[in-house]
């Protein structure tokens, strides 16, 4: 107990667990972006945004996930569709990781594997608003197809983890 307040050990946990959740997905959706926009010739580079940082941890203490700590700068020429393919790459690659969350949790049912997986969701349907300068704007104007399922996918995990 620090001042009248206390901080049971559930909460250090889940934060534990949502960080490192939250930092794995982020660091593999960012790779994952970095290495098609190579494929497709291009300079990639992540370049980290201090000040987004602090506004994803503040973010997260009032339950919302804005993580935005930085992102891969990329140059080069590249087609519509590759971009959108570049763009799509991370929310696949949260996807993907809350697909493995959620086998684990099968054979090994946690509430961490859980939390992971629904983090990962979240991430995967955050960068998919069709909006501004996010991933969903560069897949909505390529292919809506692709766009859809990908949301669709990510909602689904939402509903699977009641979310």
């Amino acid at each position: 107990m620090f001042n009248g307040f206390s901080i049971s050990l559930e909460f250090i946990y889940g934060l534990v667990v949502a960080a490192f959740t939250v930092g794995f997905g982020f660091l593999l959706h960012e790779l994952a972006h970095k290495f098609v926009a190579q494929k497709y010739g291009c300079w990639a580079e992540f370049r980290a945004f201090d000040t987004m940082l602090v506004l994803a941890v503040a973010f997260a203490f009032l339950g919302f996930i804005f993580a935005a700590p930085g992102a891969v700068m990329i140059k080069g020429q590249v087609t519509r569709k590759e971009s959108g393919v570049i763009s799509v790459v991370g929310s696949w690659a949260n996807l993907a990781i809350a697909s493995i969350f959620l086998i684990i949790n099968l054979f090994l049912p946690m509430n961490a594997w859980v939390l992971g997986a629904s983090i990962n969701a979240s991430l995967a349907l955050f960068n998919m608003l069709p909006l501004w300068i996010l991933d969903g704007k560069k897949v909505w104007d390529w292919n809506k197809a692709v766009w859809g399922a990908t949301v669709i996918a990510a909602f689904g995990f939402r509903l699977i983890f009641g979310l």
